[in-house]
C-alpha cells in the first residue's frame, strides 16, 4: 500500500501573523522554544542567562539561570557601558514585575468573585430559594455546616414520606373495617333459633 505523500517540512515565512488567536499560539510555542534553547546553553556551557519577553497582550514573561533576578542584579552591578542601557533594563524589569503582580492580582480578584458567586448560589439552595433541587447540591463543594443542614433536610424528607405512607396505609385499613356501633340492615332470611343454647353457640350465626 502506497504511503501518504506529504510536502515535508516547509519554511515558514517571517511576517506578522494577522489572526490574533494564531499569533498568541505562535508566541506561546516560540517562547517555549527560546526557553529550551537557553536551557541547552546553560547545560552545555554553564552560562548564566536572562530573558525578558512581553506577549502581544503586554504580559511579561521572564526566564533566567540561576534566576532572572540574580542575572539582572549582576548586570546592574557591572554595567558594560554608561550609555543608560542598565537603567533602561532596570526600568523594563520594574515594569515586568509590576505587570506580573497586576496579573496575579486580577486573577485573585476573579477567583474571589467566582468563589463569592458560587457561595451565594449554595446559600440560596440551602435556604430553600431553589428548594426544588436542593438535594442536587454538590457535597464536595459544601462545608461542614452546610453538610449538616443538608443531612437534616434529608432526614426531614424521610420522616415526612414515612408519615405519609403510614397515614395512607391507616386510611386504607379503616375503609375495609366495619364501623362499631352502626346498625346492620335486617336480613329476612336470617334464622334465629329461640331454642338454642347461648352458652354452646348458635347455628344461626
Amino acid at each position: 500500500m502506497e504511503g501518504k505523500k506529504t510536502r515535508g517540512r516547509q519554511k515558514v515565512e517571517m511576517k506578522r501573523i494577522e489572526k490574533e488567536d494564531d499569533r498568541l499560539v505562535t508566541f506561546s510555542k516560540r517562547r517555549a522554544g527560546i526557553y529550551k534553547k537557553l536551557s541547552e546553553l546553560v547545560a552545555l556551557t554553564g552560562a548564566e542567562t536572562a530573558c525578558l519577553v512581553f506577549s502581544p497582550g503586554g504580559k511579561p514573561f521572564s526566564y533566567g539561570h540561576p534566576s532572572f533576578e540574580n542575572v539582572l542584579d549582576r548586570f546592574l552591578e557591572n554595567p558594560p557601558s554608561t550609555d543608560g542601557g542598565a537603567d533602561e533594563l532596570a526600568e523594563l524589569y520594574r515594569r515586568a514585575r509590576i505587570g506580573e503582580l497586576a496579573q496575579k492580582y486580577n486573577e485573585m480578584q476573579q477567583q474571589l468573585e467566582d468563589g463569592k458567586e458560587k457561595g451565594n448560589k449554595l446559600k440560596d439552595k440551602m435556604e430553600g430559594n431553589e428548594s426544588e433541587d436542593w438535594w442536587n447540591s454538590p457535597a464536595e463543594e459544601l462545608n461542614l455546616q452546610e453538610l449538616i443542614e443538608l443531612e437534616k433536610k434529608f432526614e426531614s424528607l424521610q420522616m415526612m414520606l414515612h408519615n405519609k405512607i403510614k397515614d395512607s396505609n391507616n386510611g386504607a385499613s379503616s375503609s375495609h373495617a366495619p364501623e362499631i356501633g352502626q346498625p346492620h340492615a335486617y336480613d329476612p332470611n336470617f334464622a334465629f333459633d329461640h331454642g338454642s343454647d347461648w352458652g354452646a353457640g348458635s347455628s344461626g350465626f
